[in-house]
């Protein structure tokens, strides 16, 4: 027995409803067993959850998502990706070969789970590069589609134009009142030569993700004068390891067995622009060790006006990663399409659970145009602040900016004799 086959008897126990399926093997694949779960009652309309990435495994993430999902009498489907956690290795316990990781190999998964489950027609529900593989399967697989939720929103291997233009109008012009300062100070901090343009854009481009104009703000603000570097480095070092293929994140997060689909496939890397706010900066390293671009395996955008079944288009209002324009134009596209904003940043599958869960529900009942009616805009408004799974980030965010802010003071204050509330001679 491998060591990933041991692994999932062993996890069998804590994730209910795992299961796999034995893939052929094929002339760029050998046989391998894919991981699924199927939780809940088997119903009518089934959901099939596709996290984002690639990269993002789906047993082990999402366990505490399909418990509440179980609770709300839903049938969920997840589909652990080929080449990563426990859909890693083949037969034999070797990894996967990186030409057997591709997106019409992905799509293919999914329709080979809906045949052995004896599902029909399923509600798909894609977040971030689960869109792109949501609508692939749409434009593949057509009949089997009940309903659709894409929650933030990815379109081509293009978008990135999109991203780049988003984000700097923003943070870098300043054309919003919110973040008009914020923007200056961001021009200036770059100027005085204290940080690079790649490292301050990614540090703002989270801080307002997470926290919004407001901490943005403050934090630049602090920046300038020299006291947050010690917050400066935590928020510049979040998010790092998404693109390392570390032994600690096995099982959670694997960028390097789906790096192809990554930059062969989507383009992650395109050539930067020498601009500020250019997502492909933060995979140029990444990128050098695979093939480049070649072509993405879908014209999404030219089959988005065919797309008949109920369709949900999730977006957040701070999304710098799949931002509005973008939810938009699919929503502009596709007949019929609703488009739910909510005051997020990126994902409503992983920041915003319970906002996701009522969504679904409301697809696999097929009653999607309640989402528009006054009632269920107030609910989704509640269910946004009470289930954030990022909320306690801009806390520790202004905690460390108070902290570094204090401890910058109390020199200050020794050298006039007076001493701080609280502290003793």
């Amino acid at each position: 027995m491998t060591r990933d086959q041991d692994r999932l008897r062993r996890l069998a126990s804590t994730s209910p409803g795992l299961r796999t399926l034995r893939r052929p093997a094929t002339t760029n694949c050998p046989e391998f067993d894919l991981a699924y779960t199927r939780t809940g009652q088997p119903s009518a309309t089934p959901v099939v959850v596709l996290p984002g990435g690639p990269g993002l495994a789906s047993v082990l993430p999402y366990r505490r998502f399909r418990r509440r999902a179980t609770a709300r009498g839903l049938d969920v489907v997840m589909i652990e990706h080929r080449g990563i956690g426990l859909s890693r290795a083949d037969t034999t316990g070797h990894d996967l070969p990186r030409a057997a990781v591709t997106i019409s190999a992905v799509i293919g998964d999914i329709a080979a789970v809906l045949e052995h489950e004896n599902i029909d027609a399923a509600v798909l529900y894609g977040s971030s590069y689960g869109t792109y593989l949501a609508c692939g399967f749409g434009i593949e697989h057509p009949h089997s589609v009940a309903g659709m939720v894409l929650d933030s929103t990815v379109l081509s291997a293009h978008d990135h134009h999109a991203v780049r233009s988003h984000a700097r109008s923003l943070l870098w012009d300043g054309q919003h009142p919110d973040t008009e300062s914020s923007a200056r100070l961001l021009r200036d901090l770059i100027a005085g030569g204290t940080h690079t343009q790649d490292d301050a854009s990614d540090v703002a481009r989270l801080t307002y993700e997470f926290g919004g104009p407001a901490l943005l703000q403050r934090f630049l603000k602090q920046a300038t004068s020299g006291k947050a570097q010690r917050t400066w480095a935590f928020v510049s070092n979040l998010g790092r390891s998404e693109i390392e293929d570390e032994v600690a994140t096995r099982f959670w997060m694997e960028f390097g067995p789906v790096a192809g689909i990554a930059f062969t496939e989507l383009n992650y890397a395109p050539p930067p622009d020498g601009g500020p706010f250019d997502p492909a900066t933060q995979f140029i390293s990444a990128a050098a060790k695979y093939p480049p671009f070649s072509k993405e395996p879908f014209d999404i955008p030219a089959h988005l006006s065919r797309f008949r079944w109920p369709t949900v288009i999730i977006t957040g209002s701070r999304d710098l990663r799949t931002p509005r324009p973008i939810a938009e134009r699919a929503h502009a596209s596709i007949p019929g399409s609703i488009l739910l904003g909510i005051d997020n940043g990126h994902s409503a599958l992983d920041t915003h659970q319970l906002v996701a869960l009522h969504v679904i529900e409301r697809m696999a009942q097929n009653q999607s145009n309640r989402l528009t009616r006054p009632s269920d805009t107030q609910i989704i408004r509640q269910l946004a602040v009470r289930g954030s799974a990022t909320r306690f980030l801009p806390h520790i965010i202004s905690t460390r900016l108070r902290l570094e802010n204090a401890a910058d003071t109390l020199p200050r204050l020794s050298r006039f004799g007076l001493r701080a509330p609280g502290t003793r001679r």
